[in-house]
């Protein structure tokens, strides 16, 4: 069946994306769909997802250290603190992904977030968790959606806090990301978190 689960060179079922490349592979058998929480951590992830759209996520898997390093360890106290120097230095620097209206929402994000009460980042995004029972699990690739209702009242929700840069499709993939949905296919050994 076209994008079922396939066995990588260790003979481990995994999703077929997963098995591309080195990359994805360690990405998808360690971190993808594995429960995240902090607000730094999730922001993290907030701002690699919207620094992706339009881009393949193995650009931005690769370039993810520097990511990193250019924005402090995506420390939201830290990034909030950054000025026009900061932005300057961001928008020269050929680790990131260079893009002016990314590199401004990450800003202006840092700087709201900064104002609203630890842990109130993770308690908002995980709020939006679907229950696991509600959807079966996808059998193939195809039964994995772009965005569903529950990332679509995320997304509002951001937005109406303020949040720059994230629509539904990008509000389902940090959902898929950070754990909020289990998108492994059935079969994938990664599926469940084992």
């Amino acid at each position: 069946m076209t994008g079922s689960a396939l066995p990588g060179p260790d003979g481990r079922l995994r999703c077929p994306w997963g098995l591309s490349t080195e990359d994805y592979t360690a990405y998808h058998d360690e971190e993808w769909g594995r429960p995240v929480h902090g607000d730094d951590a999730l922001f993290e992830r907030l701002c690699l997802e919207a620094f992706q759209s339009g881009l393949s996520w193995i650009t931005i898997l690769r370039r993810r250290e520097g990511f990193r390093r250019a924005f402090a360890g995506f420390d939201i106290a830290a990034v909030a603190r950054f000025g026009e120097p900061d932005r300057e230095r961001l928008l020269a620097d050929e680790g990131i992904i260079r893009n002016r209206a990314k590199v401004d929402a990450t800003l202006a994000n840092a700087r709201l977030l900064a104002d609203w009460s630890p842990g109130e980042l993770d308690e908002l995004i995980w709020s939006y968790a679907p229950d696991p029972e509600a959807r079966p699990a996808p059998r193939t690739l195809a039964d994995v959606p772009a965005a569903t209702d529950e990332s679509k009242a995320l997304a509002k929700a951001l937005k109406k806090r303020g949040i720059r840069f994230v629509g539904p499709t990008t509000a389902y993939a940090l959902m898929q990301a950070c754990g909020l949905v289990d998108d492994h296919l059935t079969d994938c050994a990664a599926r469940g978190g084992r």
